[in-house]
This record gives C-alpha cells, sequence and structure tokens, in this order.
C-alpha cells in the first residue's frame, strides 16, 4: 500500500495492547488521523522519538480500509520544551487541543493545524501571558468557524463610534450603543487586531493589554459556548 508523509500535531494518545498506541493526529492536507503506532511503547521503539506532545512531527503512515491506519515512521521536527517545563503552561497546552479537537469534524481546513501550531509558539514563549493565549485561541476558533462578530458597525448597522460606549449583543453578534455601556473603542479595537489573527506575540504589546483581556474574556468565551461546537 501506498506511504504517505505529512507533517502532523498530535492530539490524543490511547495505549492499546501490551506495547501500542492508538494515535489521533492532526494534519494540514489529510484533516485528523487515527493511526496505530505499533510496538511504541517499547524501550528501543523507533517511532517514540518522533511523536512528542505539543510537537509538530513528520510522519510516513499507511491508510487503513476502516477508520484505523498504521503509522510507519517519524521524525520530530519541531519540540515545544518550554510549554512542558511549566504546570499551567502544560495544563492550558491540554486544553487548548481538547477544544480543537472537539470543535473541528474529522477533515478540518489546514488553518486549524496552523492555529495549533501558533499556540504551541505562543504557550512556548514565557513571555506571553496564558490568559492572552486563552482569549486569542478562542477568538481564532471563533473566527475559522465563521463567527466573527461585527466589529465594524453596530446593532442598528451605524458606524461604531470613538467616542460612545456599548454592550454587546448575543443575538446579534454586533455591539450596541449603550450611555453606561461597558465596552469603549479601545476595547473594540483590540478585538479586531485579535479576531484579524494576530499573534499573541504582537497583541502583547498593546497598551493596557492585560485590562483589555481582562474586560473581554467574558464575552469571547461566551461566543464560543453558543456558537462552537462543543
Amino acid at each position: 500500500m501506498r506511504q504517505l508523509v505529512t507533517p502532523a500535531i498530535i492530539l490524543s494518545r490511547t495505549d492499546y495492547g501490551e506495547a501500542d498506541r492508538i494515535l489521533t493526529l492532526l494534519t494540514p492536507g489529510y484533516g485528523k488521523l487515527t493511526l496505530l503506532a505499533k510496538g511504541v511503547r517499547r524501550v528501543k521503539s523507533k517511532l517514540a522519538g518522533g511523536i512528542e506532545l505539543f510537537s509538530v512531527s513528520e510522519i510516513t503512515f499507511i491508510k487503513g480500509r476502516g477508520e484505523v491506519g498504521t503509522l510507519v515512521s517519524t521524525r520530530l521536527s519541531r519540540h515545544y520544551s518550554r510549554i512542558v517545563a511549566s504546570l499551567d503552561r502544560t495544563m492550558l497546552g491540554y486544553e487548548l487541543i481538547k477544544q480543537l479537537h472537539k470543535a473541528t469534524e474529522d477533515e478540518p481546513e489546514a488553518a486549524y493545524f496552523t492555529l495549533l501550531q501558533q499556540a504551541f509558539e505562543a504557550l512556548d514563549d514565557p513571555e506571553v501571558p496564558l490568559d492572552l493565549v486563552t482569549l486569542w485561541f478562542a477568538m481564532q476558533l471563533l473566527r475559522l468557524g465563521g463567527h466573527t462578530p461585527n466589529l465594524r458597525t453596530d446593532t442598528q448597522g451605524n458606524r461604531l463610534e470613538p467616542d460612545l460606549t456599548y454592550d454587546f449583543s448575543f443575538d446579534n453578534a454586533a455591539f450596541a450603543p449603550n450611555p453606561n455601556g461597558r465596552f469603549t473603542a479601545n476595547h473594540i479595537k483590540f478585538l479586531r487586531l485579535g479576531f484579524d489573527g494576530n499573534l499573541p506575540q504582537a497583541l502583547q504589546h498593546i497598551q493596557g493589554c492585560r485590562q483589555l483581556v481582562q474586560d473581554t474574556a467574558v464575552l469571547v468565551s461566551t461566543m464560543v459556548t453558543t456558537y462552537v461546537r462543543r
């Protein structure tokens, strides 16, 4: 059978039999793959070194006749070692993988692979705050799922104004003017930059970033709960 080669990121690992594992991997071109890694739990396994968590690997595999294929070989391309050096970053990494796994179908577009790789890069940078990574990742899940909020006009179709305050309407996925609203032009600009795909490493340099993250976190997490497949 024809062997195929692709970059891959591990989403889950399940022990199988005495020495094997069933792996679920995310790839840019083949979507999610379920592969049997034979003998990978043995000490001298040649497969083990190339299928680390929080890594990008190049794998060779054979598609199975059913749902499970066979992993033939692995080569580690990039391991984000500073993630596993921090318990908090490790736990958030697990959570982001879980969220992406649940939010995507079996054949997600390549952008989801890029998203997870970018998330690893942000988590691997100890200077990037974890709450910012959490918020940014949620914004990207919404964006890729087609649920970017309207950040240009209000619920009445009027342009958002810099001197007004707003509340957010989840029914309309847009901001509604309110003299006592919680959100200002700075919040909306910050959300625009996040939903436009700017990386956390860039967003952290915005003036007042930490407060902006705190102020918008509930809004974005509620949108994820409302709109994203869980």
